[in-house]
């Protein structure tokens, strides 16, 4: 399974020199990188990063993260996948910068 990470175009420039990551501010907050399954993109989108530009939407195979990865309850009980180590450059699959439309940034369609 495909899950996402949508970042600041900073916390993209950071973790694209460093290599890794361990998380915005509300992920360092919460101990672990946040991730969302394509469903739960939307409802994220909305509530953490509404009205923002110039986001970076990354990729990652839910299975090769392995251990460190735990789905736990979330907005209304929903199961979010949670990453408890460093997201790394070579977890992702892929990455790409969002365009912008006159709300912020724009889901692209199609993923699954």
């Amino acid at each position: 399974m495909v899950i996402y990470k949508l970042l600041r175009a900073g916390e993209w420039a950071a973790l694209s020199r460093a290599g890794e990551t361990a998380g915005s501010p509300a992920d360092l907050a919460d101990g672990f990188i946040h991730f969302s399954t394509a469903a739960q993109l939307p409802g994220t989108l909305a509530k953490h990063f509404a009205g923002e530009r110039g986001l970076v939407l990354a990729a990652a195979d839910a299975d090769a993260l392995g251990d460190p990865l735990h789905w736990e309850a979330a907005r209304g009980g929903i199961l979010f996948p949670h990453l408890y180590r460093a997201l790394r450059l070579p977890d992702l699959l892929w990455h790409r910068v969002l365009a912008d439309g006159p709300e912020g940034a724009l889901l692209p369609g199609g993923l699954a």
